[in-house]
């Protein structure tokens, strides 16, 4: 039999039953490990589920600051504005004298996280350089996000959770009034006119 009667040989002839399909075995989803904790503000309490299982760097950095108290009186000083219902609200540590060493950072593309509404996550200059200055987004914000094409390392923020309760004092923030002159570069005109003070920072019971 030549080859191309072979080949359409194949195709015509009658095929035997085909084997019951084997449904590939189940991938237990990851556990979900969440920590919570509650910002205490002068604008009323904020509680966060901090996403330990997909985050553990950035979660035990975040933990290391609240259980030492180093975010007891630090300020939630920037809120940046993106239209009428969006943004972020930004604060953390800022005197260097508080500061640990800065952490490896966690992208969302190895996380699976996403800067979605209610997200916390982590500021930072270049990659690994983060330490204790965090943000709190307002509607989702994809461009935060690592992969995005966004000028730079492209390698976006590290989300670490997320609001559970308090996304009303989250909105108040983002709503306070800005100094038109405070700010530098990209900032000047979102510093709040009066920072809201963290009264303190504590696992939740």
């Amino acid at each position: 039999m030549s080859p191309l009667a072979a080949v359409l040989f194949s195709l015509s002839a009658p095929q035997a039953a085909a084997a019951p399909a084997v449904a590939p075995p189940t991938v237990a989803p990851r556990p979900v490990d969440t920590v919570r904790v509650v910002l205490t503000t002068a604008e009323g309490p904020i509680t966060l589920a901090l996403d330990r299982g997909r985050a553990p760097v950035t979660t035990a950095n975040f933990l290391r600051y609240l259980d030492a108290k180093r975010l007891d009186g630090v300020t939630i000083y920037r809120a940046m504005r993106l239209g009428t219902d969006a943004g972020l609200i930004q604060g953390g540590v800022r005197n260097p004298a508080n500061f640990f060493p800065p952490i490896a950072h966690e992208p969302t593309s190895r996380t699976g996280l996403r800067h979605e509404d209610g997200t916390i996550s982590l500021a930072r200059a270049a990659p690994g350089t983060a330490r204790a200055d965090f943000f709190i987004t307002v509607g989702a914000i994809p461009s935060l996000d690592a992969g995005t094409g966004q000028p730079g390392d492209d390698q976006g923020f590290a989300a670490f959770g997320r609001v559970v309760e308090g996304m009303d004092v989250v909105r108040r923030i983002l709503a306070a009034p800005t100094s038109a002159t405070e700010g530098e570069a990209a900032m000047r005109g979102q510093m709040l006119a009066a920072p809201v003070r963290v009264l303190s920072a504590r696992r939740a019971r």
